[in-house]
């Protein structure tokens, strides 16, 4: 199994840390969110990841040069001329996943001990195009689901958008925590193209195929998408953890 890690944003919401450097390379604990992120999917046999660069992505080739790629086989997927933003930025990256069964998916700026291992099982077990990471948490969006865990549909409630994609007839909503797994085939019903994001294809896709959610709030998780985020994470891990 192959991982992707999503790290080419341009991290503005963690100003000024990100005024020199991408987010991959903002640290909590002595170690980047990149190291965090690769290291995590190690824990699981995951050696095998794609990294998308863009703020900044010089400064993520010479870490993971100085690391020797801690001891993984990175492959880079560069969008340093254009950012492609989730989907556009996994689609461009499709040839490195070919003749794979599953794919995990992960955003750089979440820390969490989410079990792969289990996720995996359980996305295998359902015979889902994807399965996406959830929690009961609060938030201004929200991915909506049906008895059966499958996504329905989606909200933003500041703006009070909500899109419809399948019928139910009860609702949950999640939180979604930016980590993944789908099977690459998903990636042949991708119509879009250029600049797009990968929530949308889901929401595309449920109509017609299974894409589920993985609830996991017995894990710890942290968006350190934010300053005082990045302390928060750093407190839980250092008296919980270590």
């Amino acid at each position: 199994m192959k991982a992707m890690i999503f790290a080419a944003g341009l991290g503005t919401r963690l100003r000024p840390l990100t005024d020199d450097r991408p987010k991959a390379l903002v640290e909590v604990l002595g170690k980047t969110l990149l190291q965090h992120a690769i290291e995590h999917l190690k824990r699981f046999g995951i050696t095998d990841i794609v990294v998308n660069i863009h703020h900044f992505g010089d400064k993520v080739l010479d870490v993971l040069e100085q690391h020797q790629n801690f001891a993984c086989n990175i492959i880079i997927s560069d969008e340093r001329a254009v950012l492609l933003e989730t989907g556009g930025g996994l689609l461009k990256a499709k040839a490195h996943f070919k003749g794979e069964e599953a794919l995990v998916i992960y955003n750089v700026d979440v820390l969490s001990n989410i079990d792969l291992v289990k996720m995996h099982r359980y996305h295998q077990a359902h015979q889902a195009l994807a399965t996406l990471a959830t929690r009961s948490r609060e938030s201004s969006r929200y991915l909506l689901f049906n008895e059966q865990q499958e996504l329905c549909g989606w909200t933003n409630t500041n703006t009070k958008a909500i899109r419809h994609v399948r019928p139910a007839n009860s609702i949950q909503q999640y939180a979604f925590s930016g980590i993944h797994i789908i099977n690459p085939a998903l990636l042949d019903f991708i119509t879009q193209e250029g600049k797009f994001s990968i929530t949308e294809t889901y929401l595309d896709l449920a109509s017609e195929h299974k894409i589920i959610a993985y609830p996991h709030d017995q894990d710890y998780w942290f968006d350190v998408g934010k300053p005082e985020r990045l302390a928060a994470a750093a407190s839980f891990i250092e008296k919980n953890i270590r």
